[in-house]
């Protein structure tokens, strides 16, 4: 498990980007942008799984150009930057919310040359991500949540990128309503309040 540190400037979200096995085949294709189809690739990810902040990573470092919420962009539009970057031989990385098979383009140039480009997927986080996911949220939030914490939440909260920002949340407002520190008492009802009480769950 590594992290990678993003330049200062970024915004309100974390700082660094956490590498696991659901992001680490999209990192490293970013280092072979040569290899890309028409020097281009788009990147899918479920909400809140750090699309953005690998395609500002990305751009920053120098890779090439990036294009964030492309499924919400003019089809015109979007094709024109993909000609721009042709034109100008850079790398281009298109950043879409919508899994692949969900971003239905109508235009039929840009849906063949998309289509046609490397397509990769953000996926679920495994124990070791969300763990060090859990850490980060809790750190942007000045939460004390320790190793203990996360051996505890890691099996029982949802496995995803944004249940893992909810849960945290959840721990945050608990601790501040109670006026004390994150106890197992709240980490239970945190884990209650996003999963919802009636889904089963490790005691």
């Amino acid at each position: 498990m590594r992290q990678i540190p993003l330049p200062l400037g970024t915004g309100a979200g974390p700082s660094r980007i956490v590498v696991g096995s659901a992001n680490s085949q999209a990192i490293e294709a970013f280092g072979q942008v040569q290899d890309w189809p028409f020097r281009t690739a788009v990147l899918f990810g479920p909400p809140h799984s750090g699309k953005s902040l690998l395609g500002r990573w990305f751009a920053d470092s120098g890779l090439g150009d990036m294009i964030d919420d492309a499924e919400t962009m003019d089809e015109a539009d979007l094709f024109h930057r993909w000609n721009r970057a042709q034109e100008q031989g850079r790398a281009l990385l298109v950043v879409a919310n919508a899994g692949e098979g969900g971003w239905q383009i109508k235009l039929p140039d840009l849906a063949s040359r998309l289509g046609s480009a490397l397509h990769l997927e953000i996926g679920e986080p495994d124990d070791a991500m969300m763990a060090e996911l859990i850490a980060i949220h809790a750190e942007m939030r000045g939460l004390a949540l320790g190793p203990d914490a996360a051996a505890y939440l890691v099996p029982r909260a949802e496995r995803s990128h944004l249940g893992v920002e909810r849960l945290v949340a959840a721990i945050d407002r608990l601790s501040m309503e109670r006026k004390q520190a994150p106890t197992l008492a709240i980490w239970r009802d945190a884990l209650d309040e996003t999963l919802g009480a009636s889904q089963p769950r490790l005691l």
